[in-house]
């Protein structure tokens, strides 16, 4: 796996859904790493609001002041394509990592309804994105563009005038900056992050010297 070339190619075999009409979630993030809770979010917004599709969308570079620390994209693309594998509901994104630079979401689900016209979009963030809504950029014409979902979050009460489709999931409180924090510090992250997902850390030795 270490070796290998991500491509979107690779990843479309199953989703041809050319000329109907599909609810599709994308659920991004920087993925840093991918989690349980992450898989969670994503199954259950999907059996709620009957989507056909769930796609997971590693960023590039997140425009944010704090950039986590994030390592390769192509380290976290694969963890994404790791976690999510045997599940066909899911499906990876890779749009932004191969286009590189700052991704803004504008500009990436632009592109998409460009190219997928019969799908219908639902944007996943939590709680705490919800709140940060009125800082996005071109915010006003992205809600033309995707129907946001909002999930939530502990800890996180949620504030905004957007129009947002609010879906109650379980909690799981597991974070990637927690997960990092065990590595560095050599603690276990079983049942936190799916088992492939964990070999590949292992593996690359990713996040063990942070």
């Amino acid at each position: 796996m270490a070796g290998s070339v991500i491509t979107q190619a690779q990843t479309k075999v199953e989703f041809d859904f050319t000329g109907a009409k599909k609810k599709v979630g994308i659920l991004g993030g920087t993925f840093n790493p991918p989690h349980i809770g992450h898989l969670v979010i994503a199954e259950q917004v999907a059996n709620v609001l009957g989507l056909d599709l769930v796609m997971f969308m590693p960023n590039a570079t997140p425009p944010h002041i704090d950039p986590k620390g994030a390592i390769a994209a192509k380290h976290r693309a694969r963890m994404v394509q790791a976690a999510i594998a045997g599940n066909s509901h899911f499906d990876i994104e890779l749009l932004e990592v191969q286009r590189g630079g700052k991704s803004y979401t504008f500009n990436t689900m632009l592109q998409l309804r460009l190219e997928h016209p019969n799908y219908e979009y639902y944007f996943i963030i939590g709680a705490d994105e919800v709140n940060y809504l009125p800082k996005w950029y071109r915010i006003d014409e992205l809600v033309k563009l995707v129907n946001f979902v909002g999930v939530n979050r502990p800890g996180q009460k949620i504030r905004t005038n957007y129009p947002v489709t609010f879906v109650d999931v379980v909690d799981v409180d597991i974070s990637s900056t927690d997960i990092r924090r065990r590595l560095a510090q050599g603690k276990s992250i079983r049942y936190l992050v799916p088992d492939p997902v964990a070999a590949y850390i292992f593996e690359e030795g990713l996040y063990l010297n942070d």
